[in-house]
């Protein structure tokens, strides 16, 4: 009997994507369905390209033809994505952006801007399009981290004649901070509505694009800019990034219960712990616990949130970083391979929330 589109649809409709808890077809995630004979040819249409899931996706998808249908059938898997968006919000606020990712961390000290370098480039290597806001407008790292400290971005003519930044791009990364515009010797005094106000700017003014994720880089603690962040934004979700000893971890609760609050009700897609061990280069299968041991695991078990990543000290992280390329750019790194899963943990936990979670809109917050 000849092989049939239907029948192709009708075997994939029992492959269920593992996170998302809903078969294939239901999900709309198959397109481009080619019968010839017994060769057959489809496209699966991944939420992330950073989908650490698409060998095991598309193996049940061979098997399930070749159980239901046809055991003899050529079966060819084109896998694409297209990443999904959460936003429910109708302005025309970064209107072309898909995804906007908080990255907080209740202290400082805990490494929070060298895990938004590092993510952000990973995520752009998997193949999304990737943005940066460095929101710590009092101590902005981000263009040193990303070796541009000297540039300085351009003014183009949009619309109706208004001026527009465009965003210094490196590593795949479109990235904008208060250090591209500031004095890099000189101290800036911000008070609150003065900081505000310049990240609304970075938001308004800015060029962005169409991008998949848009992450940022906030302070430590909780303050006014975090209000006006996600007063401004549409955010998709929160990463918290912690280190395992007690008291980061009491800042880190903070962190995370702000974004909990009622009037703010910002999802929080996971705990990033940082400087969870020691791995000496010369013994690079050991682990000595500087800090403290499972601080972070800990920390997700008690709030059901996942544990999306343990970042060791590694010299080379500090090294990188300093150099202005991040570590995540060296293959041959162990820790490369920590953020690139990292990254993949990331983008997964955005799928989830975008298909079982309310659409994403601006927080209102009455005084």
């Amino acid at each position: 009997m000849a092989i049939t589109r239907e029948d192709i649809l009708k075997a994939l409709s029992y492959v269920e994507e593992p996170d998302l808890g809903k078969d294939l077809v239901t999900l709309n995630m198959i397109e481009d369905v080619d019968v010839n004979g017994k060769d057959v040819t489809f496209t699966v249409i991944l939420t992330t390209p950073a989908c650490p899931l698409k060998d095991l996706i598309r193996n049940a998808c061979v098997t399930a033809i070749h159980t239901m249908v046809d055991k003899e059938a050529n079966v060819t898997v084109h896998m694409t994505s297209r990443v999904t968006s959460g936003r429910g919000d109708t302005s025309e606020v970064l209107r072309g952006v898909k995804n906007i990712i908080a990255i907080a961390s209740g202290k400082g000290g805990v490494g929070k801007s060298t895990v938004t370098s590092n993510l952000a480039i990973a995520l752009a290597q998997s193949g999304a399009r990737v943005g940066l806001i460095d929101a710590d407008i009092s101590g902005p790292s981000i263009p040193t981290m990303f070796g541009v400290e000297q540039e300085r971005p351009r003014m183009i003519q949009g619309d109706h004649g208004k001026n527009y930044i465009v965003p210094v791009e490196h590593f795949g990364v479109k990235m904008m901070s208060i250090g591209f515009l500031t004095p890099a010797d000189g101290a800036v005094v911000w008070r609150g509505p003065m900081a505000s106000s310049a990240l609304r700017q970075f938001i308004s003014d800015v060029e962005w694009g169409e991008l998949d994720y848009l992450l940022l880089d906030l302070p430590p603690g909780t303050s006014d800019i975090h209000l006006t962040m996600v007063q401004a934004l549409p955010v998709t979700g929160a990463v918290i990034v912690t280190t395992p000893q007690k008291v980061a971890l009491a800042d880190a609760v903070r962190g995370l219960q702000m974004f909990r609050q009622p009037q703010i009700n910002v999802p929080v897609l996971g705990v990033v712990e940082n400087m969870a061990y020691f791995t000496p280069a010369e013994l690079p299968e050991n682990k000595y616990y500087i800090f403290g041991e499972g601080g972070g695991r800990d920390l997700a078990a008690k709030f059901n949130i996942p544990l999306l990543g343990q970042v060791p000290i590694v010299q080379s992280i500090r090294e990188s970083g300093d150099a202005g390329t991040p570590v995540v750019l060296q293959n041959d790194s162990p820790a490369s391979g920590v953020f690139k899963e990292l990254a993949q943990a990331v983008a997964q936990q955005v799928s989830v929330r975008n298909a079982t979670l309310g659409k994403t809109k601006p927080v209102e917050i009455k005084s």
